[in-house]
């Protein structure tokens, strides 16, 4: 079986340095080693409210990024989930297969739904199952995840292994995970106890988070601003141990530059932050400025982005029907 690799991003608006260095950038590199479907999950994105015109904006943001960071839409699949009507179908004949124990062990549905679980909708509970369809649909053998997602493939595999086990065939591969690496948690500027995200700041002001499209007098200012302690930089990694903000800087600085901590103090140990600040700012605006403007430049012509996600939705439509098309006959459906 080609390898192949699925993975999808909540279109949410405003994507973020977390989201490039923690997943797009890894994306665009799987692409000489895979066959790669990249989706924006917009099916899960209902598990909280959305309006529905910003949600469709949010959409073709999204799949702007992931051109402008270098996915590369004729050799790859770019595509909106909610555009293939399989993910659903899927989900609901795999929600048949999972266990309640399995969902019951899901920790993300506990620090989503908060104290008032009673109010969570059964999306919320049910979304890991989702997530398994929107995998297993393609039979991809390879997922890229982050250290908070592992739990979620893990849940694929077990549904997988189970569907296979019921129905006496190896219909589904067992997804492998593909960890980036360094850059896979970048925290707020402003609170490094807490991962880098739009909901970080709701209510509150983005100087923890640099957004993709941030000019570079942002990128600096926000740089120059991010929380730190007052002493240098070490020259070794285990100096970080007890420093997270200096940790997380020195992981930005890394994961730009595809380098390690311990390179990154070699150069950089012993420094006062106002000095590690200017090269770091430098660094993002390197890498940024470029996905930004072209960024800015796709959502100029939505038209042409409507075009790339339907050309990318027929395409992952083929896969999945023929998917389904072999797996409902083995469950005893029609169709």
């Amino acid at each position: 079986m080609r390898k192949r690799v699925f993975s999808g991003v909540q279109p949410s608006g405003g994507l973020h340095l977390g989201n490039y260095l923690g997943a797009l950038k890894h994306f665009v590199r799987l692409q000489s080693q895979y066959e790669c479907l990249y989706c924006a999950v917009d099916l899960h994105a209902l598990t909280v409210p959305q309006k529905s015109d910003s949600l469709r904006a949010h959409t073709r943001a999204l799949a702007a990024a992931f051109l402008a960071c270098g996915i590369a839409p004729k050799r790859h699949i770019v595509f909106a989930q909610s555009a293939v009507r399989e993910h659903s179908e899927l989900a609901w004949l795999l929600a048949c297969v999972a266990r309640l124990g399995w969902l019951n062990r899901m920790t993300q549905f506990k620090e989503k739904s908060g104290k008032d679980r009673e109010q969570a909708s059964v999306g919320l509970y049910a979304y890991p199952v989702l997530m398994a369809a929107d995998v297993l649909l393609y039979r991809a053998t390879h997922v890229p995840v982050g250290e908070d997602q592992k739990q979620h493939l893990e849940l694929a595999r077990d549904i997988a292994a189970r569907f296979n086990d019921t129905y006496g065939k190896p219909f589904f591969p067992l997804p492998e995970p593909l960890i980036a690496g360094i850059g896979t948690r970048i925290m707020s500027l402003r609170d490094a106890s807490r991962k880098m995200s739009k909901s970080s700041v709701r209510g509150e002001s983005d100087m923890g988070l640099i957004y993709l499209t941030d000019d570079a007098d942002a990128i600096q200012r926000k740089i120059q601003k991010a929380k730190t302690d007052a002493a240098p930089l070490p020259r070794e990694p285990q100096g970080l141990g007890n420093r997270a903000e200096a940790r997380n800087l020195v992981g930005m600085m890394a994961a730009l530059q595809d380098a390690s901590a311990a390179q990154v103090l070699q150069e950089h140990g012993g420094q006062g932050f106002a000095v590690f600040k200017k090269a770091l700012a430098d660094c993002l605006i390197a890498a940024l400025e470029p996905i930004g403007k072209e960024t800015n430049r796709l959502m100029a012509d939505p038209q042409e982005l409507d075009r790339v996600l339907e050309n990318g939705a027929q395409r992952a439509q083929k896969l999945a029907a023929a998917t389904m098309q072999e797996l409902r006959p083995l469950m005893g459906l029609w169709g």
